[in-house]
């Protein structure tokens, strides 16, 4: 099945700076890698990328008391999950908040099988790491993003199509 929508993502930072990140792995390909991945979905009809990332990161995480910020990032991405072909438009925002525990609310069936847990992350730690991200390049541009120096124009942060 082919699915093209817009989306809308969240850079999710505690107060410590650390990213909140979504461990998931794909129920119906065992030979793709598991991954980690920033909170988010699809835009509903009638939602501003705002809203949608406020209601994707309570139903994925359970976290609700955040100050949203501004789409800091952009990105087309094309990939299969769970069966499905996505081609995505995404508006990524940056959200701070106080910490919180991972207590999803409210998971398609495809997500529950798909998630794994969650952690928060330093960038160190991120950066060390060499478990696969997604965004692609969410590790060449998180550092201003934690350091408060935030685009005035989102950032295409598209990953190269591979031809």
């Amino acid at each position: 099945m082919f699915l093209k929508r817009p989306a809308a993502r969240v850079v999710l930072l505690d107060r410590d700076g650390r990213i909140f990140l979504v461990n998931a792995e794909d129920p119906l390909d065992p030979y793709k890698p598991a991954w980690w991945e920033i909170p988010g979905g699809g835009i509903d009809r009638g939602e501003d990328s705002a809203t949608a990332a406020a209601r994707e990161l309570v139903e994925e995480t359970g976290i609700e008391d955040v100050e949203m910020g501004p789409v800091i990032w952009t990105q087309h991405v094309q990939f299969t999950f769970g069966g499905y072909f996505f081609d995505s438009h995404e508006k990524i925002h940056v959200a701070w908040c106080d910490g919180g525990e991972y207590r999803p609310r409210h998971l398609e069936a495809l997500e529950a099988a798909a998630f794994m847990g969650a952690r928060w992350w330093t960038l160190d730690d991120l950066l060390a790491s060499t478990q696969p991200v997604l965004p692609a390049l969410l590790r060449e541009h998180l550092a201003p993003i934690v350091a408060g120096d935030l685009p005035e124009v989102p950032i295409d942060i598209s990953p190269v199509p591979l031809d």
